[in-house]
């Protein structure tokens, strides 16, 4: 018998259903699919990381069935994050996603230079919001509450761990993110970024609301 829907701690067998529902919402929202010759470059650079080095606070949206079609993943720490990455991560996966030798000059290239420079993840105007997250929703299960609740857990790990805020990073183009993140409670922080994306941010306490 199918059980309801429910939000659980991620469990090592989710992971190729979390690189799908990365690879399928990582274009703007969209399916990246159509838009890049090597759509596996998404979950090695923004999701598989953080299941790797952070399990504790990585969590899914189980459909009843046992299988993931939502996530939300971070550290509750960037600094030590980028340097875990850079130590342990980037190895396992740098082969697979060679580094470009000059500026990028496709779509798989920009996002592999990312998965190159974890360093890029710490920007000292940040320094208050120390936690940081990616949140992702199958097309299908979005829109029903479900988004609110993952990240609700997510807020509350932190919470129980001390620690007092989170950022995020978001594509200016991905309209129906703003808006959840805004209902969300997060407030757009100002930092010097590429004038694509936003980086917004939010205290852990005050979960009532959510």
């Amino acid at each position: 018998m199918t059980e309801p829907p429910r939000i659980r701690p991620y469990r090592r067998e989710d992971r190729p259903a979390l690189d799908g529902i990365c690879i399928r919402t990582a274009h703007n929202g969209q399916d990246s699919r159509p838009h890049y010759a090597d759509p596996g470059v998404f979950p090695d650079t923004f999701a598989a990381p953080y299941v790797h080095l952070e399990p504790e606070l990585a969590f899914v949206l189980d459909d009843g069935r046992g299988r993931a079609v939502g996530y939300i993943v971070g550290t509750a720490d960037t600094v030590r994050f980028a340097r875990a990455f850079r130590a342990a991560w980037l190895p396992l996966v740098a082969d697979r996603h060679p580094e470009p030798s000059g500026p990028p000059t496709t779509p798989d290239e920009a996002i592999v230079r990312l998965l190159h420079h974890p360093e890029r993840m710490v920007v000292p105007e940040l320094a208050d919001w120390p936690a940081h997250l990616h949140i992702d929703l199958l097309p299908e299960w979005q829109g029903r509450g479900y988004g609110r609740q993952l990240m609700r857990t997510f807020l509350g790990a932190l919470r129980d761990g001390g620690v007092p805020s989170v950022h995020l990073v978001m594509a200016k183009a991905n309209k129906p993110a703003r808006a959840f993140y805004d209902r969300m409670g997060f407030e757009e922080i100002d930092v010097p970024m590429d004038d694509s994306v936003v980086c917004l941010g939010r205290t852990t306490h005050d979960l009532g609301v959510l």
